[in-house]
Order: structure tokens, then C-alpha cells, then sequence
């Protein structure tokens, strides 16, 4: 593998992998510092003459194996049994996590710091509205763009598209 394969494969698992991460160790960033780790650890193994048949599946075990040690140092006992092994469903979860986030960032800003203030920080129209000194009826106008976005956003064209988390 290239350096240059390298850079695409990071840039296309940068998100999922961090998703992924997060889950397992739920600090978002110890996860992203457990990620560059597990991507500084494929990379050496690489250039030391290592091959990956399927750079996906080992990124994700690398990804596990570096939080799970994290998690080890971290505590005196780790159920380890609570943390699932990699398969199908952790990665197509991560993959979904990481479509939504895009699509959150690619708000516009008002939008998306109202939109994440709702639904990320628990906040009610009326406590957004004071904090932004915005009337009420602007925040729900600012609700209403943001699920119309990522509903355009998330869909595959033909079939609405379910948020998961709202």
C-alpha cells in the first residue's frame, strides 16, 4: 500500500472509525486519540513490510484493540464481554453515525448551533431562543430547515430517511 492509498483510506474511515472509537470509550477525544493511534500502527506495520488484505476489517480490529487496551489501563477490572467484537452491525452503525455528523456539519452555522442545542444538549425552543436572543418562532424555523436538510441530506432520494437519535 502507497502512501498515497493510505491518505484516501484515511480520509474515507476518518469519521466511522472515530464513531466507532467513541462508542467504545464514550470521550470523544480520548476516541479521536485512540484513532490516530490505531492509524500510526497500521501505518508502521505497512512500512515494515505488513500486509492488509482488507484494510476496512483491520482498521476496525486495530481501532478495538487500541481502545480496549486504553480501557485496561484505564480501569482495575474490564468486562470485556460488554464490548462487542467487530462485526457487520458495528460497522455499518459507525458508518451511519458518521453520515449523520456530516450532514449536521454541512448546516448552516445558525441552523446547526440551534439544531444541536436542541436535540445534542436537551435544550426546550423557549431556552435556545433566550440564549441566542432569537425569537421562538426563529427557532423553530431553524428546527424545521435542519430536519428538511438532513432529510435531503440522509436520503437515497426515494425513501424518507429515519434519524435515529431525534
Amino acid at each position: 500500500m502507497t502512501a498515497k492509498e493510505f491518505e484516501i483510506f484515511f480520509r474515507k474511515m476518518y469519521l466511522p472509525l472515530g464513531m466507532y472509537a467513541l462508542r467504545l470509550v464514550d470521550d470523544a477525544d480520548i476516541a479521536e486519540d485512540l484513532e490516530q493511534e490505531a492509524f500510526m500502527k497500521a501505518w508502521l506495520y505497512i512500512e515494515n513490510g505488513g500486509r492488509i488484505d482488507n484494510f476496512s476489517s483491520f482498521m476496525y480490529r486495530t481501532v478495538r484493540n487500541v481502545c480496549l487496551s486504553y480501557l485496561r489501563n484505564r480501569k482495575e477490572t474490564l468486562d470485556e464481554s460488554n464490548i462487542p467484537d467487530v462485526g457487520e452491525e458495528e460497522i455499518d452503525t459507525s458508518l451511519r453515525d458518521a453520515k449523520i455528523w456530516k450532514a449536521i456539519d454541512g448546516l448552516p452555522d445558525k441552523c446547526r448551533e440551534v439544531f444541536l442545542m436542541s436535540k445534542r444538549d436537551g435544550l426546550t425552543n423557549e431556552e435556545i431562543a433566550e440564549e441566542l436572543g432569537i425569537s421562538i418562532k426563529t427557532v423553530k424555523n431553524q428546527m424545521t430547515k435542519a430536519f428538511s436538510r438532513l432529510r435531503e441530506a440522509l436520503s437515497d432520494g426515494h425513501k424518507p430517511f429515519f434519524l435515529p437519535f431525534l
